[in-house]
């Protein structure tokens, strides 16, 4: 490996035949037709300016960790026991300064160690193993960081073929989905990015590119994944049908305080007609539902200009999931540190209440009658502005 220190300034085989190291390498070679990709400019670039990648040692010697390595080859690397485990990164309250500057420079390499699929329900019917954590965006009401602790740049999983193995063994064992449910009527659906941004990843590896092409082998699944991040790159891989986007959208007011990073809304919306016409089943997240004073005719105008600017093909197919802010007392403190106006719109105690979440931090939500009136507005415009869009779930 090659070494270097100091911070920066500024798996088995498929049984199930789901995917093989041969495919991994073809993919590697993938182009566009005129040889370039959106990966290689500036956009993508100003975006992950990789300066030091830690990795794992079994992650750096992979197929996959070789690729990523040769793909940022000024940045300094540097070998790390655990992925979880990079003391100038977690746990220390100093990044909390540099927070977004971490994100832009820092890329962590390491190897999965479970590879579970668990059930979900709302999204999808299954969370899969992912194959990363973390983002290169900066959104201020994240929910990664809260486990991260004080840095969040993306970790990289390199064992592809383990993952892939797992979830081709799980959609095996399921066979077709009897009965239909509001995750979709026909497949079962897997959210295959619970915990980064796939369209972010993509700049970086092709592991949202083998989940992808995986998911096109199996008529009884669909991958599912929610981006902030327009990313052409992604239009040349052929879903076939498999593969559900779901842009996040809000306010652009909103998004320009709380969405830092990303891409703008109205170039996520304007975005939906290449990736249905590339092979992709598009959905929308309305997420997060902030709300604040005029939030209400925020929404009204975006779901207008929705209307105005989608064609009619992407109406046709399209549905959403209503997603109200879940905020957490630790991000708060974090984002007082680095976007203290952010805060403003986000941390609303006379309208939210606490509540303990599954890994025993506590989350704030808004007040359940608060959020119950929420849900009804959003609803009732919807009815008005864009009366195609069909709403899956609400929580």
């Amino acid at each position: 490996m090659r070494q270097g220190s100091g911070e920066s300034e500024e798996p088995e085989g498929d049984a199930e035949g789901l995917f093989s190291m041969g495919d991994l390498a073809a993919a590697a070679s993938t182009e566009g037709a005129d040889g370039r990709r959106f990966h290689d400019g500036p956009q993508a670039r100003r975006l992950l300016g990789v300066k030091e990648i830690h990795a794992e040692p079994a992650a750096a010697d992979s197929l996959r960790g070789r690729q990523i390595i040769a793909r940022f080859p000024e940045a300094r690397l540097i070998e790390t026991d655990s992925h979880w485990g990079i003391p100038h990164l977690h746990g220390n309250e100093g990044n909390v300064e540099r927070w977004v500057r971490v994100k832009r420079e820092t890329l962590v390499l390491g190897e999965r160690k479970s590879f579970g699929v668990r059930p979900n329900g709302r999204s999808a019917d299954w969370i899969a193993p992912g194959l990363s954590n973390g983002c290169a965006m900066a959104c201020a009401y994240c929910c990664v960081p809260r486990r991260k602790g004080f840095a969040n740049p993306i970790t990289v999983f390199t064992d592809v073929e383990r993952v892939l193995s797992s979830l081709g063994r799980h959609i095996a064992g399921l066979g077709r989905k009897e009965e239909p449910n509001q995750c979709d009527e026909q497949a079962w659906v897997y959210d295959i990015g619970e915990n980064g941004d796939c369209s972010v990843d993509d700049l970086i590896s092709d592991n949202t590119a083998d989940l992808i092409r995986a998911f096109r082998r199996r008529p009884t699944a669909k991958a599912s994944f929610a981006t902030k991040f327009v990313n052409p790159d992604l239009l040349r891989l052929d879903p076939q049908g498999r593969t559900r986007i779901r842009f996040s959208v809000m306010p652009p007011d909103d998004s320009r305080l709380l969405d830092i990073r990303t891409s703008p809304v109205p170039d996520r919306i304007a975005a939906a007609a290449d990736f249905l016409d590339a092979g992709y089943e598009v959905h929308f997240n309305l997420s997060p539902v902030v709300i604040r004073p005029g939030w209400e005719q925020a929404w009204g105008d975006l779901l207008r200009a929705m209307d105005d600017v989608l064609p009619q093909r992407v109406k046709g197919q399209a549905a959403a999931e209503i997603i109200l802010l879940t905020h957490n007392q630790d991000l708060h403190q974090v984002n007082l540190g680095w976007h203290p106006r952010a805060e403003s719109a986000l941390w609303r105690p006379e309208i939210q209440q606490s509540k303990r979440s599954e890994n025993g931090s506590w989350n704030v939500r808004y007040r359940n009658a608060t959020k119950a009136q929420a849900v009804d507005a959003l609803s009732h415009l919807i009815e008005e502005r864009a009366p195609w869009m069909r709403v899956r779930y609400a929580f």
